[in-house]
């Protein structure tokens, strides 16, 4: 059986930005760190992660604002300076006065000869490194004038960029960039993980994710509350072993249901994903007119287009949706699955078609062990809100889908998202070349092998997404992204899974 490690470490927690403000220095003093020495430990860490990880930067343009953020950054100048690096630092508004221990952290800086002067584009041409500390976990609301147009002048550039803590114009919650957004190279977050940067376009513009918990990360853990989990395939001792004495029965009977004609492809590649990761019996419910496309060079799978609910009787997990249409043969086989498993329950996948039937006929009724796998244009259609509100803000639109449903939700895309109504968990794995044509259809078909052979809901759920994910990042290192096809992930899935 499948086992997970089940203490999750720090750099699995994942934090709402509120929590680390107000519990920060709390979990410091329980350290008998002050707020300026914490400041002290976050500037000398950008630099020294600045120095490994990017060694022959010699001048460095740092940005400020006027909050902490700045503070870390008049920090890592300093500590730049005195290890001979050339440091031009640019405030956002040099004439405004600092507070507090930003004020102290600049007056370090100044009475090191250094200078506060104010950014020019040309400066980006006279620099090798750019460390962004304008705007931190604190914004709310769209970005003012004055620093949207340093950031888009940052982004056009071709230097690389660090950012402190999150990248600038970020909203550390949910991810959403405010109006507009630094594209990090590198971000080094401190203490706890914020949700934006695992998920959307937070994934996007954090580039490499480090973290620093400036000593005091099991102290604030110890006090706050994670919101969610990061996943890796590293904390998965996967599946047990198969006992000598089995046979095909003892894995499981997945059937497969869609595959309309002319979308054999899609209930196809599901149900290939499914043998491909252990299931020991798999039958395709489709359309007649696409039975020889299914079976055609896979003749493991068998096919059917007769007695639906024989073959459901006959199943132990459910895969509904992959290439099932929406027209009066869609509507009625989806009608009679639906009907069935509500008065015999079993382990079941929604996906594709068979989420968009449902969200224009509210025909849904609680199943237990239930999987919806939206992208985010159907999860937008299952709640009647936009695509953009979604992405937005994934992490609620997630529960909601799970809340409204009552069901383990699998929001898919950069940074896929897994919500159990009470628990969140995010994918950390995955690349841009997973985003073509049947890359669902076959997680679709992994999450219901798994149920198929016996894994609880959630970490059948975890699993698979996570395998998922990281046989497309193994095929994209080895081939590239792109031109990768849903297919290629075949035989890195079944390598993993035998792991």
């Amino acid at each position: 059986m499948l086992h997970k490690n089940t203490k999750p470490s720090l750099t699995q927690k994942l934090y709402r930005a509120d929590q680390v403000k107000h519990l920060e220095l709390e979990a410091a003093a329980k350290m008998g760190l002050t707020k300026f020495e914490l400041m002290q430990r976050a500037g000398k860490a950008v630099f020294e992660r600045c120095v490994s990880l990017m060694p022959n930067t010699e001048t460095y343009l740092i940005l400020v604002g006027v909050g902490n953020n700045a503070g870390d950054g008049y920090i890592a100048a300093l500590n730049a300076a005195n290890a001979g690096k050339a440091v031009i630092l640019c405030a956002i508004e040099p004439e405004r006065e600092v507070k507090g221990d930003v004020a102290r952290a600049q007056k370090a800086w100044i009475d090191n000869g250094g200078k506060v002067q104010a950014f020019e584009t040309k400066l980006l041409t006279q620099c090798d490194l750019i460390i962004d500390a304008l705007l931190g976990i604190g914004i709310a609301g769209i970005i003012r004038n004055e620093f949207a147009d340093v950031i888009d002048a940052i982004n056009a550039s071709l230097v690389p960029v660090v950012s402190v803590d999150i990248p600038s114009g970020l909203d550390a919650d949910t991810g959403e960039s405010l109006g507009r957004c630094i594209q990090a190279d590198i971000t080094i977050t401190f203490i706890g993980i914020k949700l934006g940067l695992t998920t959307g376009a937070g994934k996007q513009s954090c580039g490499q994710l480090i973290f620093e918990d400036l000593g005091i990360g099991k102290a604030f853990a110890d006090i706050a509350r994670s919101d969610a989990s990061a996943l890796d395939m590293a904390h998965f001792k996967g599946l047990a072993p198969r006992p000598v004495h089995s046979h095909k029965g003892s894995y499981g009977r997945l059937l497969c249901v869609g595959g309309n004609v002319g979308m054999a492809g899609a209930i196809r590649l599901s149900a290939e994903a499914a043998l491909r990761s252990g299931t020991g019996l798999v039958k395709v419910y489709a359309n007649e007119g696409s039975k020889v496309q299914i079976s055609a060079g896979r003749p493991e799978i068998m096919v059917t287009s007769s007695d639906l609910e024989q073959a459901l009787a006959w199943a132990t997990c459910i895969v509904i949706g992959p290439g099932l249409g929406q027209d009066d043969w869609s509507k009625a086989t989806y009608d009679t699955v639906l009907h069935f498993c509500q008065n015999n329950p079993k382990p079941m996948v929604i996906d594709a078609d068979a989420l968009n039937i449902m969200a224009n006929t509210a025909s849904f009724v609680t199943i237990p062990d239930c999987v919806m796998t939206p992208h985010s244009g159907e999860a937008a259609r299952l709640l009647s809100v936009s695509v953009e509100e979604v992405e937005d803000n994934r992490f609620i639109f997630a529960r909601q889908v799970a809340e409204r449903y009552h069901a383990t939700c699998v929001l898919k895309g950069a940074g896929t998202i897994i919500d159990d109504e009470q628990n969140a968990w995010v994918c950390r794995h995955g690349n841009p070349g997973m985003a073509t044509a049947g890359m669902g259809d076959v997680l679709t078909g992994i999450i219901g092998s798994l149920l198929a052979q016996g894994v609880e809901t959630n970490l059948a759920c975890q699993y698979g997404v996570s395998l998922h994910a990281k046989a497309g990042d193994i095929v994209a290192q080895k081939h590239g992204q792109r031109g990768m096809l849903a297919s290629d992930l075949f035989d890195t899935v079944r390598m993993l899974i035998n792991e």
